[in-house]
């Protein structure tokens, strides 16, 4: 079972537990040390931001940024991993303060753009062609500063410049309804794939859903999921959970929820996503009160969590499903699959 499916995670997932309030309370892990973990983690995958390929692109010419990620594929092949996906990330440099691809400033639209495409260049050396956008600050805090219509389009001129850039390049939006901004113009899987019909090339922009999103949007994952499996639009998942609308918490997979966590899994079955080839990503981070020999079991763990509902999905009585659905009784239906995941 466990060789249909592909995990993957990003090294910001092994972390020094900083938080807003807080500093770090475990040493720092090196990338080179994370990369070690993965595969005895169980995963394949490696997730990646362009900076954390190289950290310091920025301040370099395109074929030294090249180079640099060229050495890290070298890593990459060394531990038997390849790299999912490469985001940019535009929200923590001045520039994308105010939204990069929806800034009100021309400058910091046209950066964002040719950040975009040094991200690419990172992306083809690392061997993926898929790119991530979590559109962390595109939309506003004051809904009078923008213009959010020509945001939108602002936001469809900046994939198109990808797509012209690269006849290859594939883009997963990832939708997130609020936090850093107030409210985000992308806040779930139908506006993205909305949006991606908008484009030039609309066959290679698609969707991730992360379980935590979707839940802050008041929405339920495995739904979104399903809308997006139902238009081959589901490119990527990010599983987490949530404890209530607050931050975006990225507890461990099902530990919030066990039930909405074997929904997700179920519909991911039924989807027949394990055979497109495409990584379940577990974005999901430490307690800060973890001690750091233990810091890397949220992973282990929510990837087994993940396979155990793989079977669960699997052996759950189809027969009692069909009756349950034929007599319309649909309290003996939810009472099977309680039993069923209670293990009675």
């Amino acid at each position: 079972m466990a060789a249909e499916y592909r995990f993957s995670f990003g090294p910001w997932n092994i972390h020094s537990g900083a938080d807003p309030f807080g500093p770090p309370v475990r040493p720092s892990v090196s990338f080179a040390e994370k990369l070690k973990l993965y595969k005895q983690l169980g995963f394949d995958g490696v997730q990646f931001h362009d900076d954390d390929a190289v950290p310091d692109m920025e301040e370099l010419a395109p074929a030294e940024i090249e180079r640099q990620a060229k050495e890290v594929k070298k890593m990459l092949d060394g531990e038997g991993l390849v790299a999912e996906f490469v985001a940019p990330r535009l929200w923590e440099d001045p520039r994308g303060i105010d939204g990069a691809f929806t800034s009100n400033d021309p400058q910091c639209r046209a950066w964002a753009v040719e950040r975009l495409k040094r991200c690419n260049d990172i992306a083809n050396a690392l061997g993926t062609r898929l790119h991530v956008l979590w559109l962390a600050r595109e939309g506003t805090y004051i809904r009078e500063a923008k213009n959010a219509i020509q945001a939108h389009q602002h936001l469809i001129d900046a994939i198109n410049a990808l797509l012209e850039y690269d006849p290859h390049a594939e883009v997963a939006i990832e939708p997130k309804p609020n936090e850093p901004m107030d409210h985000a113009y992308i806040p779930t899987i139908g506006h993205a794939l909305a949006l991606a019909e908008r484009t030039a090339d609309p066959g290679r922009v698609g969707g991730l859903i992360e379980t935590a999103h979707a839940l802050l949007a008041g929405l339920d994952p495995s739904d979104e999921m399903a809308f997006a499996l139902a238009l081959g639009k589901l490119w990527s998942v990010h599983l987490n959970d949530q404890n209530g609308l607050k931050f975006d918490q990225d507890k461990t997979f099902g530990s919030a929820n066990l039930r909405a966590a074997f929904n997700q899994v179920r519909v991911l079955e039924l989807g027949g996503y394990a055979g497109t080839g495409r990584f379940v990503g577990l974005d999901v981070k430490a307690m800060r009160t973890q001690k750091p020999e233990a810091a890397q079991k949220h992973l282990a763990n929510s990837r087994e969590i993940f396979l155990l509902l793989v079977e669960k999905v699997r052996t759950f009585p189809r027969d009692v499903e069909r009756q349950c659905i034929a007599d319309r009784d649909y309290e003996a239906l939810e009472l099977a699959v309680l039993k069923h995941l209670v293990g009675s």
